[in-house]
């Protein structure tokens, strides 16, 4: 306590002091047992207000030990299942749990992990996917400040994610693996990969490209197979050996009809090999008789204009090409979307001619666009003419409804460049995006759609999208986040379909370890997305013809049902709305493929990679108990001593308040009873 402060709490107590006595000496004109009470009270009750003006402020000192944290992840895959260790990982969980000498040394935190990493509660080893590269990188989140050796339980054998040595460099605490699972090496085919495209056109031929790998020491002869149905449409012999022990196959498959074509690839096993399971894979491709020719009209150049390029072109049914203004009128009637960036007065031909052939069309105006020439040209909306410039950030518009729009985290995205002033529309429009200037939302809209004379027409009121398309793949380390909002923002523009009141969005195949997530929106009479409605789907699986009904769940503007736990299969399907006589059908597919079934025994090589880098020790099954030893005599993990020191001031104290109040109440009851008020 500082000295200044001890000086003013010694100058209340000698004023409370003096008030009191003057109050129950001096003006009473005599003392008496009663006065010396009153007086004591009036000064406990004076003092305790002067120190709460004062103030004061005491130092609190907590002395607590902090013991290291041991934490615990656990492979909750079906690779575990599929190596028939579920036992084992069991046990040493029960050991490692029940140790007394881990649980006095160390905090224990127990994980589970697959796909994603999730508190220990249960374990049931079906998990499809296994991502130990998310494990570290959530692991670090939370454990990179403290003293935190880990231990990891698992075969090593990761199917979806970068790979784990990388994270675990970055991961500063000591791993230490406990490795399930086989570690010897057996004569095995596999095929690694198979890369295919989702779409071919019809008449056509589409690429396969197969990445076949061996592992063994002998010299074998297998055959390489594509077959649909029980046809073989291609088949090639293949020879292996200790040194020649990998094949790129690449060839062509025929598109002879429309639909969605089911094919698998197959390495003939031989007799000796153990696991046969990663020898095939299904794949499917979906041939189509159309494809939308979309173009992107500019004079300027600009990296806006090969990201859109890129982005549209990533689903294989589109076709992007980059033309002139007059280029593109000569081939308008060739093209389903007109992508304008930027116009100016070089634009005026181009535009007389899709107001002639009532084109959709989607306009990028910028920073270097005419906004004169734009406002001249276009009869639907104009913008504020200003030199001035400004950078706005997207805010998503979860009411819009022309198409379902995922949340792309787009508040995280880097703000765009765009001219100065509001946009002015004279006729009904929809707002995809607003507009956000520094930490203020508008209802300006940023990005917008409208529909006239049937004709669809979009307009985005900013440039340098390509920093948006660079901070999804950020966000999500990929790209197909915003591709996805890309396609369907062109799907949406390409079409001249009439709104239907119930939309639905699928795929016609699937993998068997994907989400199979289907999206439905319901529209009222007035076209109005309606949040009260109740839909259904009705699921058929064409083979065994079991049906089932799945009530769908309202997330944001749209209608959301996870298929995930269905079999692979043929399935129709029926959504249903409960109110009206409204419904729509399809059909899909799901592929079978278990992912976590390729691998024949334990990855003991990244585990040990991951050990050594760390500064930890990678273990086995049957010598787990070494590592409980280790653990408890290892002087980098003692328990620390720590002292935390608050400064609390007496204002907080509460008890005070509690003594002014008692002590002015006793003082003024004992006065009444005695008759002195």
């Amino acid at each position: 306590m500082a000295t200044q402060t001890l000086l003013y709490i010694i100058l209340a107590g000698i004023v409370a002091l003096l008030l009191a006595l003057f109050q129950y000496k001096f003006k009473a004109k005599g003392t008496s047992k009663k006065n010396v009470l009153f007086a004591f009270l009036r000064f406990v009750s004076i003092f305790s207000v002067l120190l709460l003006l004062i103030n004061p402020k005491f130092e609190q000192i907590k002395v607590y030990v902090e013991k290291p944290n041991l934490v615990i992840a656990v492979d909750n895959s079906s690779s575990i299942r599929h190596l028939n260790q579920e036992d084992n990982v069991l046990n040493i969980i029960e050991g490692l749990k029940n140790e007394s000498a881990l649980n006095e040394k160390f905090n224990i935190d127990m994980f589970s992990f697959g796909n994603n990493l999730n508190v220990l509660d249960s374990l049931s080893f079906l998990e499809q996917q296994t991502n130990i590269d998310n494990t570290f990188k959530e692991l670090n989140l939370v454990y990179k400040k403290t003293v935190s050796p880990t231990i990891i339980i698992t075969d090593g054998n990761q199917t979806y994610g970068n790979t784990y040595e990388y994270s675990a460099k970055k991961y500063s605490q000591p791993v230490y693996p406990i490795v399930v699972g086989d570690t010897a090496s057996y004569l095995d085919l596999k095929l690694k990969q198979l890369n295919v495209n989702k779409y071919a056109f019809l008449k056509n031929k589409f690429p396969v490209e197969a990445i076949l790998v061996y592992s063994g020491g002998q010299n074998v002869t297998t055959r390489f197979e594509v077959t649909s149905g029980s046809k073989t449409i291609f088949s090639k012999n293949l020879n292996f050996t200790e040194d020649d022990n990998s094949k790129i196959l690449n060839f062509t498959l025929p598109a002879n009809s429309v639909g969605v074509k089911s094919y698998k690839a197959s390495l003939v096993s031989i007799s000796s090999e153990k696991n046969k399971t990663n020898n095939s894979k299904n794949f499917a491709v979906e041939v189509v008789d159309e494809k939308t020719k979309v173009a992107i009209v500019s004079s300027v150049l600009h990296p806006d204009i090969g990201m859109l390029k890129k982005s549209i072109e990533i689903n294989e049914q589109r076709k992007v090409v980059l033309l002139s203004s007059q280029e593109a009128i000569k081939q308008l009637n060739d093209l389903q979307l007109v992508i304008v960036y930027q116009p100016n007065n070089l634009f005026k031909d181009l535009f007389e001619a899709l107001k002639l052939e009532n084109k959709n069309k989607f306009v990028i105006a910028g920073a270097k666009t005419d906004f004169r020439f734009l406002n001249k040209v276009s009869e639907n909306y104009q913008h504020d003419i200003t030199s001035q410039t400004e950078d706005y950030q997207p805010i998503l518009n979860t009411n819009y409804n022309s198409f379902i729009i995922d949340d792309l985290d787009f508040e995280s995205f880097p703000p765009i460049l765009a001219n100065f002033g509001e946009p002015n529309f004279s006729v009904p429009f929809k707002s995809v995006l607003f507009k956000k200037v520094s930490s203020i939302s508008t209802d300006e809209p940023l990005l917008a759609t409208f529909e006239i004379n049937g004709r669809r027409e979009a307009v985005l009121f900013g440039e340098n999208l390509w920093k948006w398309r660079a901070q999804s793949f950020i966000n999500n380390n990929s790209f197909n986040a915003f591709d996805n909002f890309t396609g369907k923002l062109v799907q949406y523009l390409a079409s001249n379909k009439r709104k239907n009141r119930l939309n639905i969005d699928y795929e016609s195949f699937y993998l068997g370890i994907s989400n199979i997530i289907i999206s439905a929106q319901f529209f009222n009479k007035n076209y109005e997305f309606d949040v009260n409605e109740s839909l259904n789907i009705i699921v058929t699986d064409k083979l065994n013809k079991s049906t089932k009904t799945i009530p769908f769940i309202l997330k944001n503007n749209n209608y959301q049902v996870d298929l995930s736990a269905l079999p692979a299969s043929d399935y129709d399907f029926s959504v249903k709305a409960t109110s009206e006589n409204i419904s729509k059908s399809g059909s899909f597919k799901i592929l079978e493929y278990n992912v976590e079934q390729q691998f024949l025994n334990a990855d003991i090589y990244k585990l040990n990679t991951i050990a050594n880098t760390s500064n930890g020790t990678s273990y086995f099954v049957n010598n787990y108990k070494t590592l409980i030893k280790d653990l408890a005599k290892d002087e980098r993990y003692k328990p620390i001593q720590k002292i935390s020191k608050n400064i609390v001031p007496l204002i907080d104290w509460k008890y005070l308040l509690v003594l002014i109040a008692l002590s002015l109440a006793i003082e003024w009851f004992m006065r009444k009873y005695n008759g002195l008020i």
